[in-house]
């Protein structure tokens, strides 16, 4: 894999102290956390259906 180069050194800069979440893979996450997350996106997207369907009636 190539390391990018940064676009200037400020961007540089941001990496090196406070890193770059890059390649964030719900899949490689422990079992417990995996379904958590699963379980929260899911509860925002219904929550969000039945906010517009609740509205229009």
């Amino acid at each position: 894999m190539t390391k990018n180069k940064p676009f200037n050194d400020v961007i540089d800069h941001y990496n090196k102290i406070e890193g770059n979440a890059t390649n964030g893979n719900l899949r490689k996450l422990p079992k417990p956390l995996r379904y958590f997350g699963y379980f929260f996106i899911s509860f925002f997207a219904i929550g969000i259906l039945l906010v517009i369907i609740l509205n229009i009636l």
